[in-house]
């Protein structure tokens, strides 16, 4: 069985709207929040396939927030997105066992590929 609720945080609300249409139209349940605070008060976790985190968000890093999610017991494929595609960026991001890394813009079809993978995999568990 697939697991279809995906959790997005992505401060760039163009983006996050496109990100949360085109999970529906792949069949995903899309949990969409604009800032890391909302989604410290409300994201239920529990029944997520993946996250996907925006890796520069107003005063936040995705980054951290991915660690700050697996210290709370969470061992969810993540999925990091940004506009700001540098060396270190990447390097830390992969530090943290990422399913993906993508540089905006990148193609739908690559991220759908992450998703679809992690979705599955955590159907199998």
């Amino acid at each position: 069985m697939t697991v279809k609720r995906v959790v997005v945080v992505e401060d760039d609300t163009s983006m996050l709207r496109s990100i949360e249409r085109l999970l529906k139209v792949h069949g995903f349940d899309c949990v969409c929040f604009d800032c890391v605070e909302d989604f410290r008060d409300r994201a239920n976790l529990d029944e997520a396939a993946c996250l996907v985190f925006d890796i520069n968000l107003n005063n936040a890093s995705g980054i951290e927030l991915s660690k700050e999610v697996a210290r709370a017991g969470y061992s969810l494929p993540v999925i990091f997105i940004t506009g700001a595609d540098t060396a270190g960026l990447r390097s830390a991001a992969q530090k943290t066992g990422c399913v993906a890394y993508l540089a905006k813009p990148f193609p739908s079809a690559l991220l759908m590929e992450a998703i679809e993978k992690s979705a599955e995999q955590r159907g199998a568990q």
